[in-house]
């Protein structure tokens, strides 16, 4: 296992997090998500490979894991919320739908937040490979990079660089 994602799960731990590691390392991914997102790096891949479920002790902000990109938790959003409310917002308007599909297409999701708002974070798979990115209401398509890499966003997680409540 990766020590960074260890050394995470230890400190989420140890700062009340509701954290749940798998009882295997096996991971059985949507084909769907497989198909959509064909480049997910190795490192998130290892994560949803050991932590089952990863919650922030508000209850507000969560990792999404398995369960949720296989639509079997439950949590009151899909893994793909956000994209689905800008969907709903862009209406009948088939080229901005088309829009935010394809920069969807881009961006995998991996955290949510309805905390303050909502917001996410997300690896970024082709402009700036394998960074973290951070977008919120109203406009999700609209990201900062908050990370280089998800060891180096974990690590900021535990440094209180990005806070979690």
């Amino acid at each position: 296992m990766n020590k960074k994602i260890d050394e995470f799960i230890i400190w989420a731990n140890e700062n009340g997090w509701d954290i749940t590691k798998k009882s295997g390392f096996q991971l059985n991914i949507d084909s769907s998500i497989i198909s959509r997102y064909k480049e997910i790096p190795n490192n998130y891949l290892d994560f949803l490979s050991v932590v089952e479920k990863c919650i922030t002790p508000n209850e507000k902000t969560w990792f999404i894991c398995e369960d949720e990109f296989n639509n079997s938790s439950d949590a009151a959003f899909k893994w793909n919320e956000y994209e689905l409310l800008s969907l709903e917002a862009a209406m009948d308007d088939y080229i901005w739908t088309s829009e935010i599909t394809t920069w969807w297409d881009n961006y995998l999701p991996i955290v949510m937040s309805v905390d303050g708002g909502y917001s996410f974070y997300a690896i970024d798979l082709t402009n700036d490979k394998d960074a973290i990115v951070r977008g919120y209401e109203p406009e999700f398509e609209e990201v900062e990079k908050v990370a280089n890499t998800l060891e180096e966003f974990l690590e900021l997680i535990m440094s209180n660089s990005i806070e979690f409540q």
